[in-house]
């Protein structure tokens, strides 16, 4: 939701709240009008006086309680508005960093075979690269799901194939095919695992 938006509606809260504390306001002025005027009232205009002041004590009421439904109205949708405001800037880069995650698997991929080179300069700048690669997707609310030996959970796992091991117990992650990242908490790749049967 855009900012223009949420001040547009704050404006429209704000005026119809201050309608309602205006037409509070004139009440009460008119009830003190009445109530300093002193002139002999005989006793039929004594009940009607009892009954109006009734009347507008229960409009004032009404109009307190409406008041107050929208100043709670108003302050939920300022909450809700910081919430989603929150949340934008949380997961703002959520896709361009669900791309960079296969550049990072195919950099990891490559570290793992840069050591046959026969150019060890060559393997320890990869190596270097891919750590800094990796601590900067960290600084960033990235983090790797940890998984092998798990429980398999549908949340944080995506099952491609069974295995059978007499080293895990069945329903447990056996291996991990590609590895699954969350992003502060939420999972944007699940880890595809094999389970064991």
């Amino acid at each position: 939701m855009s900012n223009k938006r949420i001040d547009e509606r704050d404006e429209i809260i704000r005026k119809t709240a201050q309608k309602d504390i205006d037409e509070e306001q004139a009440i009460i002025e008119e009830n003190e009008k009445e109530n300093s005027s002193e002139e002999e009232v005989n006793e039929d205009e004594l009940k009607e006086s009892k009954e109006k002041d009734n009347e507008k004590g229960k409009t004032e009421e009404n109009l307190q309680n409406q008041y107050l439904r929208l100043v709670a109205d108003y302050q939920n949708l300022k909450r809700r508005t910081e919430k989603e405001k929150t949340d934008i800037y949380a997961f703002a880069n959520e896709k361009i960093i669900i791309d960079l995650l296969n550049v990072l698997d195919n950099f990891e991929r490559a570290t793992l075979h840069i050591e046959e080179s026969p150019d060890k300069n060559l393997a320890n700048g990869m190596k270097m690269i891919y750590k800094q690669f990796k601590e900067v997707m960290e600084k960033n609310g990235v983090s790797e799901i940890v998984t092998t030996g798990e429980d398999f959970d549908t949340k944080y796992h995506h099952a491609v194939s069974t295995d059978s091991s007499s080293e895990l117990e069945s329903g447990k992650v056996s291996e991990v095919l590609q590895k699954g990242y969350s992003l502060r908490n939420k999972v944007i790749r699940p880890a595809m695992v094999k389970v064991v049967e």
